[in-house]
């Protein structure tokens, strides 16, 4: 057995690519994706709620669906399942609902922190976030409901995090993880009564949907790049 056989051998199962499917049916998912962040930000800026509650629920499946036809890695499928069980925790409006969706989106990050790795990211961006982060925290901890300041500081770390980290896969996926973190900041401000701008779900949903195409394509290349390389090594050592 070749050495690169032998490190594919050792891969652990997360870090495996689900099978690919037809290159057909990706173009067939993500035009399905296209068309029900249409229908969800036009039924925001409409005010037709009910459009929003069909169309919100659809968008990270077909999201995860279309990756797994890139021979998506294990791990980006999860933080985007992960981000569906938040998007459909946050249709209630209800406190409990609210921790419950920050903590499926919270492991999501989680799972994007564990699939960026180790890779380079500029050390003033570094320094950009964490300013951004604990300004915005000590500017809206007073206007937080007591109960929420310090789970909201918590995941907010953890934004952050995976917003800076995001660069180390590139521009794509770095703007989609500073998009995350402007969405949720949205969220933040209106949580703590702040003035928000018209049909505030409206950017929240347009931040977020923008967020998770760029983060789950900007992840792909990285991977279909090391499957590539791995193949090309393999054929070597036949």
């Amino acid at each position: 057995m070749s050495d690169t056989e032998s490190r594919a051998f050792r891969t652990p199962s997360w870090a495996r690519p689900v099978p690919e499917e037809a290159g057909a049916a990706g173009r067939v998912l993500l035009g399905a994706f296209a068309l029900a962040t249409a229908l969800d930000l036009g039924s925001l800026l409409a005010g037709w709620h009910l459009g929003h509650v069909l169309a919100k629920p659809l968008l990270m499946p077909l999201l995860v669906a279309y990756v797994i036809t890139r021979k998506a890695p294990r791990l980006l499928v999860a933080a985007l399942l992960f981000g569906w069980g938040g998007d459909l925790a946050l249709l209630f409006d209800a406190d409990p609902a609210f921790l419950i969706g920050m903590g499926s989106f919270a492991a999501g990050h989680v799972c994007y922190l564990v699939l960026f790795g180790r890779g380079r990211t500029h050390p003033a961006l570094g320094g950009a976030y964490a300013l951004a982060l604990v300004g915005t925290v000590a500017l809206l901890w007073a206007d937080l409901p007591a109960d929420l300041r310090v789970p909201v500081a918590g995941y907010s770390l953890l934004l952050t995090a995976m917003a800076y980290r995001s660069s180390a896969l590139g521009l794509r996926a770095g703007l989609g993880g500073a998009l995350f973190l402007l969405s949720d900041t949205l969220i933040a401000t209106g949580v703590a009564d702040w003035p928000q701008l018209p049909r505030p779900d409206f950017w929240i949903m347009a931040t977020y949907v923008a967020a998770q195409y760029l983060l789950a394509t900007g992840a792909l290349a990285p991977a279909q790049a090391y499957r590539r390389t791995a193949t090309q090594g393999m054929h070597c050592h036949d």
